[in-house]
């Protein structure tokens, strides 16, 4: 019996300011290269979303997911060849996806995954699943939870005296912990 191809994700991070051909470009090379040798299962735009750091002094970057079956190695490393050297890609990942990953999200333009059920239509159908806490002022007194220190409690120590003398020496004295 054959196994079948491993599944793998492709995520490009374009760059914004590249002329849109040039990005376009990019993408319909990479998928022409995937279903040249593999088969591609889907490809996700997911538009222009803003980085966690700059990359070449850039704050956003153009997504787009791949996700495919390689049908030989070739393609993998054709793959990372092409995308370090050409212009325009700003990062790329490729991923091996184990059997029985869920199914990526549907990020779309909106920049949160798409939901299976239609949105609620009014605020009684949103409403969380877990009982809502009261406001603290609505809770009287008698009934407010009290938080108790653990009986084992570790003893706090003194801070030093104005004029105590500073050990320089040894920062890793300060770290230890009393025994």
């Amino acid at each position: 019996m054959t196994l079948p191809a491993p599944t793998y994700d492709l995520v490009i991070l374009l760059d914004p300011q590249a002329e849109p051909d040039a990005r376009a470009k990019i993408v319909a090379d990479t998928r022409s290269t995937v279903e040249g040798q593999g088969e591609l299962l889907r490809h996700d735009e997911w538009g222009e979303r803003p980085l966690t750091y700059p990359i070449d002094k850039r704050a956003s970057a153009e997504y787009h997911l791949l996700q495919f079956h390689a049908g030989t190695p070739e393609l993998l490393s054709g793959l990372d060849r092409t995308l370090r050297i050409t212009d325009g890609v700003l990062r790329f990942r490729i991923v091996k996806l184990k059997p029985g990953v869920p199914e990526a999200p549907n990020m779309g333009a909106a920049g949160r995954p798409d939901t299976e059920t239609a949105a609620p239509s009014s605020p009684s159908e949103s409403a969380p699943s877990q009982p809502e806490a009261a406001p603290a002022a609505e809770v009287p007194a008698e009934e407010a939870p009290v938080a108790e220190a653990p009986a084992t409690e570790a003893p706090v120590a003194e801070p030093p005296a104005a004029d105590a003398p500073v050990a320089e020496s040894a920062p890793e004295a300060a770290l230890a912990e009393p025994a």
